[in-house]
């Protein structure tokens, strides 16, 4: 064993001397590699007399424990001092502030959609949400659209390549209109009108500009009953602006213009208060008494009911109530913009 004893003491300097885990692997190769001195020493083994062979072997394997043992103790040092080493380049320092964490805030046109539903719910109103996709009938011939009318076009709407199961054609929904149907065929079913609902979601027209988006959010109103005339739709619709603005001091006009499921119909305008647009005109609206082929659709006689309807974009409310001059802003996820709305 005595003679064995120098393989330890090199082999504690070698991995002593190594400053990298790939120096450490080559002085290890030096001691238990395929040519290493404690590998000669057991091949060495075989040359021994039996008796001798024993005692040799045993005591070749103890200063291999020995050696891997310094080996690990070494490898185990070089870890620590490699760790060591990227903790100082990574250490915190802990008196510095917090960063803290950024809060978010609701979309500003999620902000419009609710307000609107709020104000409307506290008029009588109920508010109901309908498809997205939906078929020809309901989104244009239920609501008195003739089959060449121009909104029919593939310029105009979004064609869907299915077909519902009677072989219409889906669409995406170009206004929230149809919900007028949807809703008052459903109400009808149950009960008599009078029918009072607003319907704000999503819709989809082939159109892109600074006043224009391909998706944009509406809010469709309706009341039917007896005797709704053009009157309770100025009334009510001045009455919901002056509360979603939080003034009586509001410049809104009614031109006159068509829309085939009203008549008549006119287009509400408002000037902008504030901002790069101050004064100038933006259309919010359509509206109108609801045409009789559109009421008869609803499984009513025209003869007896009658109301108003309007369809408002809720970025140009949006756009009116913040004064932002441009409506693709709010698609356009600026954080910049959107962390002015918190």
């Amino acid at each position: 064993m005595s003679d064995l004893n120098h393989i330890i003491d090199d082999a504690r300097a070698a991995f002593a001397s190594a400053s990298r885990p790939a120096d450490l692997e080559n002085e290890k190769a030096k001691f238990l590699g395929k040519d290493g001195a404690l590998t000669k020493e057991l091949k060495a083994l075989g040359a021994l007399p039996v008796d001798e062979k024993k005692s040799r072997g045993a005591a070749v394997n103890a200063v291999r424990q020995q050696v891997e043992a310094l080996l690990n103790a070494a490898r185990d040092a070089l870890n620590e001092a490699a760790l060591n080493e990227k903790l100082a380049t990574e250490q915190l320092d802990v008196t510095l502030p917090g960063r803290g964490l950024a809060t978010g805030g609701i979309h500003p046109v999620t902000r419009v959609t609710r307000r609107v539903e709020a104000i409307f719910r506290s008029m009588g109103f109920d508010v109901a949400d309908g498809p997205e996709i939906e078929n020809d009938w309901y989104n244009f011939t239920s609501l008195n659209s003739p089959e060449n009318h121009p909104a029919r076009s593939m310029q105009d709407t979004f064609y869907v390549a299915d077909k519902d199961e009677r072989g219409n054609p889906l669409v995406l929904r170009t206004h929230t209109s149809p919900m007028q149907v949807r809703y008052a065929r459903t109400h009808v079913a149950n009960a008599k009108p009078p029918i009072k609902v607003i319907a704000p979601g999503r819709t989809y027209r082939v159109d892109s500009d600074a006043t224009h988006s391909p998706m944009f959010h509406q809010v469709e109103g309706l009341w039917i009953d007896t005797a709704v005339s053009f009157a309770d739709l100025k009334g009510v619709y001045t009455t919901f602006l002056q509360r979603f603005f939080e003034t009586d001091d509001l410049k809104l006009r009614f031109r006159p213009s068509y829309f085939p499921f009203t008549e008549p119909s006119v287009e509400i305008d408002m000037a902008f208060g504030s901002g790069p647009n101050a004064g100038k005109w933006l259309e919010i609206s359509g509206a109108g008494q609801v045409h009789p082929s559109v009421i008869r659709n609803f499984g009513l006689d025209p003869e007896e009911y009658m109301g108003f309807a309007f369809g408002s974009g809720l970025e140009r409310l949006a756009m009116l109530r913040y004064g932002v001059n441009d409506l693709r802003l709010f698609f356009e996820n600026d954080l910049r913009f959107l962390g002015q709305f918190k």
